[in-house]
């Protein structure tokens, strides 16, 4: 595997992680307002469930690059 490929295949390691977390921040301190009427309890949820979502996304896809 040339040098490219390796750069390549550590940038993406760390993305579904990140993106989980950015979304689930917005999205849980929403569904906070809108459930508990506390931000820092949606926040959390928002965090975990983004951070889960996240990692296993990153499973799946190197999963799915390793098959090919």
């Amino acid at each position: 595997m040339s040098d490219s490929d390796e750069a390549s295949k550590k940038d993406k390691s760390g993305s579904g992680l990140a993106i989980g977390i950015a979304l689930g921040l917005p999205i849980g301190a929403t569904m906070g307002l809108l459930l508990f009427d506390n931000i820092a309890i949606g926040m959390g949820f928002g965090i975990s469930i983004g951070l889960c979502l996240g990692v296993a996304f990153d499973a799946a896809g190197k999963k799915k690059n390793e098959s090919n």
